[in-house]
């Protein structure tokens, strides 16, 4: 647990700790902002795309040698950025950065799912939640210190002792599985699935920048669709299909990747829009909008292990259900905030997004990871990270292109300067329309989740195997 946590940290923290830095860069490597944000992009086009290749690999020739080098990897690409003589090479050094990063995301909950028993996977993918939670808490934070007390070098170079105790760590205590007779890597459903998603990355990120409506986007997303088509058709027709579609056969199985993908379009809202509401409309200060905003991963990283260990008694199906019904009444509770919200009412507003987050992250991923034999563990770890990834992606630039169209039709017309140079009750009044739409989306994951309990109940599906008969000819579940 402490070897998979290290590294989760260490992903989480090195994903938030270079938004901070962003500013500083642009100065000290005399660019752009807009070179400079590929920074940024470069690691999470790299890490998104890659990850469900690397998932099939791990089942293919074992997960934790692909997981030790992934920290090798990271480890090495941190301290290369740190030297970076220029923007591009930083740009460079980051995909290196993020390839190691994608190779223990990716394999992370597989490897807790085959150490540890059923009764207990709850619990241990609880605290995988906390590791998030606490690494995009302390990201920021950790960034602005050591800029502001040493240099932008070193929020990379802080990764080369934690990486080295990672990598101890890992070759020793990281349980070894052998994987199940000779496979083949299907390449050409590797390729047609990186297109599809990378295309549809690239769409997602520009898209804020030159508009949705631009030819160029629309292209990508066409592009996208029709790679996606293709790598279904492939995965069909081959033998040992990198991402096994019958997978998806089972019911419960997608509604709990569909509403994990929703859950994480809605959270990323918190993140890119209500800084602009602390800031702009209640005038607080960055560093105060900083704590402020570590109410919902710190209320989200205490109650994830809980939820773990009360779903390994009672099932993850009801905590789900539970979790989102909390995250429907934090978001519609957020819909309320106005100009003169105080903060205890900012903090109960906020404080049930945490918590219900919380209450549905482990059990959800417990439900996920329990569903996928043995021998496909390592594809669901990385479809379980991608859709977390790309859930953020999307949400960044979906809510966020909701709430600038919604600010500039209550200033009366397109505001130059962009959304945020617009009168303050109308990106107040865009905010609250936001959240009114992500609490519809959260009203339909919560519908999707409670049907999904209404079939589980139907079919008597249990929370795991209980062996009745030791006779290996004869066991009734």
């Amino acid at each position: 647990m402490a070897a998979v946590g290290m590294s989760i940290l260490l992903a989480t923290i090195d994903g938030s700790i270079v938004n901070v830095a962003l500013p500083t860069l642009v100065r000290e490597l005399n660019t752009d902002f807009a070179t400079v944000e590929w920074v940024v992009l470069a690691y999470l086009l790299a890490l998104v795309t890659l990850l469900p290749s690397i998932g099939r690999l791990g089942d293919m020739i074992g997960k934790k040698a692909i997981y030790t080098a992934g920290f090798v990897v990271f480890t090495a690409g941190s301290v290369l950025c740190g030297l970076a003589p220029d923007v591009y090479w930083l740009i460079g050094f980051r995909v290196l950065q993020a390839v190691g990063a994608a190779m223990v995301l990716a394999l992370g909950a597989a490897i807790l799912t085959e150490a540890f028993p059923p009764s207990e996977r709850g619990k241990a993918l609880g605290l995988f939640g906390t590791f998030v939670s606490v690494g995009v808490v302390l990201g920021p934070t950790l960034g602005g210190i050591l800029i502001e007390n040493l240099s932008w070098h070193w929020i990379f170079f802080v990764n080369l002792p934690v990486g080295i105790i990672g990598v101890i760590m890992a070759l020793r205590f990281v349980p070894e599985f052998k994987p199940i007779g000779r496979q083949q890597f299907d390449f050409a459903g590797a390729i047609t699935l990186f297109v599809s998603l990378l295309a549809l990355l690239l769409a997602l990120t520009l898209g804020q920048h030159f508009g949705f409506s631009q030819p160029m986007i629309a292209l990508l997303f066409v592009g996208s669709l029709i790679f996606l088509v293709l790598f279904i058709y492939t995965e069909l027709r081959v033998k040992q299909p990198m991402i096994d579609l019958r997978l998806f056969q089972n019911i419960l199985f997608s509604i709990n990747l569909i509403t994990g993908f929703m859950t994480f379009v809605a959270i990323s809202g918190i993140f890119i829009l209500i800084p602009f509401y602390l800031e702009i409309v209640l005038g607080y200060t960055t560093q105060q909008v900083g704590y402020m905003l570590a109410i919902v991963p710190i209320a989200l990283g205490v109650t994830a292990p809980i939820a773990g260990s009360l779903s390994d008694r009672w099932g993850t199906r009801p905590m789900t259900v539970a979790g989102l019904l909390l995250l429907l009444i934090g978001y519609y509770g957020a819909s309320t905030l106005t100009a003169e919200t105080s903060v205890l009412g900012y903090i109960l507003r906020l404080l049930p997004i945490g918590v219900g987050m919380g209450i549905f992250q482990s059990p959800n991923n417990s439900a996920i990871m329990g569903t996928a034999p043995r021998e496909r563990l390592g594809v669901v770890s990385g479809l379980l990270s991608t859709t977390r990834t790309l859930g953020q992606t999307t949400g960044v630039a979906v809510l966020g292109a909701v709430w600038a169209s919604h600010v500039a039709a209550y200033a009366g017309g397109p505001v130059e300067g962009g959304a945020t140079a617009a009168p303050m009750m109308a990106q107040l009044a865009g905010l609250q329309d936001t959240f009114i739409i992500v609490s519809v989306l959260m009203a339909l994951s919560l519908g999707l989740s409670i049907w999904g309990l209404i079939q589980e109940r139907r079919s008597g599906v249990r929370r795991r195997p209980v062996i009745i008969e030791p006779d290996v000819n004869k066991i009734e579940i």
